[in-house]
């Protein structure tokens, strides 16, 4: 009986320690994905559309095509609630779940966080797909390696607006007043050497007004902006911040048709809860709203058609945010894709690989069209000297029921743009000790 006992204590342990190997080697076969995400805290709305988008496209390819060239996606959410220190918790935390992918690429959707992961990204080989946000300096490749402001930055898109805006003015802003409202963080201030520079050359005189996080008090804004009576209002803003924004401004008589957010400020989250005040807002997007866009109604018909649905709230399918999410999710399939025509098809990708896929991302419209994606998002092309890929919007306006497009794709000046880029990465290199070099 005692010799038994032996034999089943001696097989239960042997089980026990079979069972971790096991799922080590079914771990070691899937493209491991990092999501630092937020869904609670003052930016959480905006943050449960835009990963929910997220998860449920990565759920889609694995469900629709059994993966990338049959390896399967896996991820694992870590919550930062759009703080620092959290989110760099939770980096340091998801990058050991796989020891080869290293979280493939992380996208935390905060530039705060973005910047703090700066560094730690190239020591650990891992990229940021910082995608219409973070530090836009990281456009040259050659000083920042892992870092990827792709699609569109905060620069190329105050330019865009400005463009928009002088079209809308025959051609001209020479005497006009903008005034600058924005979030007083990193994220706000991003853009501010942009409009400097384009005030210069379009002969407008620049506003600065910062708002103190999280934005839910801008009474002495707005009486600011009624005294100054700008022509236009440029507003870069996030979370609460937008319908207080949207409220205020209606409160004191200043016409919505005359704001313009950011890409960050355009969505139903700020529109509808500001109610009738919203009606003709305007906003920058790079992506469209909807499930017009064909890759969005197979999600919502394959993916939620099975219960595996990301949204709890599956009305949100379809909104700006989901959909942001849902492009941001496409942009990194495609460079493990692309990683994987390099390095082995069917093969998991490395943080080393993803970098390269990224920088050779040639995501055509042709390719948009053959994902179901044609119009969601621009084309990218990547390279060494562009991590940027796209540098293009669209204007969107809410009609006080949706948004409706009021322009075409908008690039902003790149040949103004991208030099303070480079002088900026120029700065940094020499502050930190980097011979800026294009990685091969």
């Amino acid at each position: 009986m005692t010799n038994l006992k032996k034999i089943l204590l001696a097989a239960a342990t042997v089980a026990t320690l079979l069972v971790p190997a096991t799922q080590a080697i079914a771990q070691a076969n899937e493209q491991f994905i990092a999501i630092p995400s937020y869904r609670v805290g003052p930016y959480g709305a905006n943050g449960q559309s835009f990963y929910g988008g997220y998860v449920d496209y990565l759920n889609y390819v694995n469900m629709k095509e059994g993966g990338v060239n049959g390896v399967k996606l896996s991820w694992e959410e870590c919550e930062t609630e759009y703080n620092n220190a959290k989110g760099v918790e939770c980096y340091e935390r998801l990058k050991n779940k796989n020891p080869t992918t290293k979280g493939t690429a992380y996208n935390v959707m905060a530039t705060g966080i973005a910047y703090a992961l700066i560094d730690k990204s190239v020591e650990d080989k891992v990229p940021l797909m910082m995608v219409g946000y973070g530090r836009t300096d990281a456009v040259d490749g050659s000083v920042f390696p892992y870092a990827f402001p792709l699609v569109t930055t905060y620069q190329m898109q105050a330019s865009a607006i400005v463009k928009y805006l002088t079209t809308k003015n025959g051609g001209s802003l020479a005497g006009k007043k903008i005034a600058f409202l924005y979030h007083d963080s990193a994220y706000g201030k991003e853009p501010i050497g942009a409009l400097e520079a384009e005030s210069l050359i379009g002969k407008f005189s620049l506003i600065q007004i910062p708002v103190a996080h999280p934005g839910n008090e801008q009474g002495a804004q707005w009486l600011r902006i009624r005294q100054e009576n700008p022509d236009y209002v440029i507003f870069w803003g996030w979370g609460v911040m937008n319908q207080t924004a949207i409220k205020a401004a209606q409160k004191v008589g200043y016409a919505r048709e005359k704001m313009i957010g950011s890409w960050w400020a355009g969505s139903e989250e700020d529109t509808i809860p500001a109610g009738e005040a919203a009606k003709g807002y305007m906003s920058a997007t790079w992506n469209v709203t909807g499930k017009g866009v064909p890759v969005i109604a197979d999600i919502e018909k394959v993916v939620y058609g099975a219960g595996k649905g990301n949204m709890q709230d599956k009305t949100k399918v379809g909104t700006i945010l989901y959909n942001r999410g849902v492009s941001v999710a496409i942009a990194t399939v495609e460079a493990i894709r692309t990683a994987q025509g390099k390095y082995g098809k069917g093969k998991v990708i490395t943080g080393e690989q993803m970098r390269w896929g990224l920088e050779n991302l040639n995501i055509t419209n042709a390719r948009l069209s053959a994902l179901g994606a044609s119009g969601l998002l621009p084309e990218i092309k990547t390279s060494c000297d562009n991590h940027e890929g796209s540098g293009k919007v669209k204007i969107q306006q809410w009609d006080g029921a949706k948004w409706v497009l009021i322009s075409d794709w908008i690039e902003g000046n790149k040949a103004l743009i991208h030099p303070l880029f480079k002088a900026n990465a120029a700065k940094y290199a020499k502050e930190k000790n980097i011979t800026p070099a294009c990685m091969k």
